[in-house]
């Protein structure tokens, strides 16, 4: 089965064909989120018909998602008038193909149970938490996702790591890719993307902001390992491509945490930045 995977985010849509379990024809288009969910929808019809001869359609996106109806169940700022976006509705009309929709972190977690980490190690159960423009997460138990009561289960942007009586802390709010580079341009406005910083870690500065940053993740992290005990925490996102912060996670999160929970195995994800793609793709072998 030929499959057009999208993995829509809040920075770029990356998209490809996945075929006899490879991923080729990879693109990068701007998601240009400000302009709200139909815009996208439309962005991503285009997309998808830049692609020629295709049995199935695998949409990767951000947002909660009901999987099942292929709705988008709630959005945050990040993506505006995207809330109730009947996406799987829309593309199965405009292309009249079986259409698979998964909450993009969700599909990060598929694409490494079935071809990624899960594959390497035989591990079926671990939790899986991805950076980018916002921070989002997925559960994963007995090589199954956890969808929860809303379709929303491992919603870890969304624990509160800073409280106080006028406003809550969430955690994507210290730690998304987007809230590093908008530290980091406050000394070096010229700064754009997240390998950016760590081109200019060395400068007067840097550092010590990307150091602030890791602590807050670590915050998060200690958080989620008291509470499900993990073997395994698999981190995406392109901006863990970068070997410093995985390196420093590691070295510092037993600081954290108590000695009886330091034996998680905190890893990058196999599949890297494409791990959505390989995620829905599979999804969407399933509609045949």
């Amino acid at each position: 089965m030929r499959t057009v995977v999208l993995d829509i985010g809040g920075t770029v849509i990356k998209s490809g064909i996945f075929e006899n379990e490879n991923l080729s024809l990879k693109i990068k288009t701007p998601t240009n989120s400000h302009l709200g969910g139909p815009y996208i929808i439309e962005a991503a019809k285009n997309i998808i018909a830049g692609y020629t001869k295709f049995d199935s359609i695998g949409i990767s996106t951000a947002g909660q998602v009901d999987s099942d109806k292929g709705v988008i169940r709630y959005a945050n700022k990040n993506i505006l008038d995207y809330t109730g976006m009947k996406v799987q509705e829309i593309l199965q009309d405009a292309f009249n193909v079986p259409v698979a929709v998964e909450n993009d972190v969700n599909a990060v977690a598929v694409g490494e149970v079935v071809f990624g980490f899960g594959k390497t190690l035989k591990a079926k159960d671990f939790l899986c938490l991805t950076y980018g423009t916002g921070v989002g997460g997925a559960i994963v138990y007995n090589g199954e996702v956890v969808k929860g009561a809303s379709f929303s289960a491992g919603e870890f942007g969304h624990i509160i790591t800073h409280g106080n009586k006028k406003e809550n802390g969430y955690y994507e709010k210290y730690t998304s890719t987007k809230v590093l580079i908008g530290n980091v341009q406050k000394i070096l406005p010229e700064i754009k993307e997240g390998f950016d910083v760590f081109r200019n870690i060395k400068k007067p500065g840097v550092k010590e902001i990307v150091d602030d940053w890791i602590d807050e993740i670590l915050y998060g992290l200690a958080s989620l390992i008291h509470v499900f005990d993990p073997a395994h925490i698999i981190l995406g996102g392109a901006i863990m491509e970068e070997d410093y912060i995985i390196k420093s996670i590691r070295e510092r999160i037993n600081t954290h945490i108590l000695p009886s929970y330091t034996n998680v195995n905190i890893v990058k994800a196999v599949l890297g930045n494409d791990a959505a793609l390989w995620g829905v793709g599979h999804l969407a072998g399933l509609k045949k």
